[in-house]
């Protein structure tokens, strides 16, 4: 009869050691997953902040909610749904997360562009936008070229 496996019940919390070679391997994708965190972060206030335009918790002095423009309120809602899905997908480093923040992070810098009448001119927004979306860019093909198929 074969013996029971025992360990100590410490061995079970120790924390798991990769060896340096392998963590060497993955550096690019452990940027990005840290990337995609921070950005996740970032997106779950923007959400937020959007949120509270809506529920008017923030710009009761022009009027509310409903005292702006359909447009405003549309682009509003539009970024107040999609910014949160997008936080969740990015924490969770799901390849969905991804595209549903580019979709959030090309829209506002065409808002602002193209349609100065919702927001107003933002070119920080669109600068900012672009820093970050350029940044997500080379992280994952840093990430790719570790992982060759």
């Amino acid at each position: 009869m074969p013996e029971p496996i025992t360990s100590e019940p410490f061995d079970e919390l120790a924390p798991v050691h990769v060896d340096e070679d392998r963590r060497h391997e993955a550096a690019w994708t452990e940027r990005l997953v840290l990337f995609l965190r921070v950005m996740a972060g970032v997106s779950m206030l923007k959400g937020l902040y959007h949120w509270a335009a809506v529920c008017g918790f923030i710009g009761t002095q022009d009027g509310g909610f409903f005292g702006r423009s359909q447009q405003w309120q549309t682009a509003t809602i539009f970024f107040a749904v999609i910014d949160l899905v997008a936080a969740v997908g990015l924490w969770l480093a799901a390849p969905w997360g991804a595209v549903v923040w580019l979709t959030s992070g090309v829209s506002m810098p065409v808002i602002a562009m193209f349609f100065q009448q919702v927001y107003g001119p933002q070119p920080e927004i669109v600068a900012l936008e672009g820093i970050m979306i350029a940044t997500y860019l080379f992280l994952a093909i840093q990430a790719a070229r570790e992982h060759p198929q």
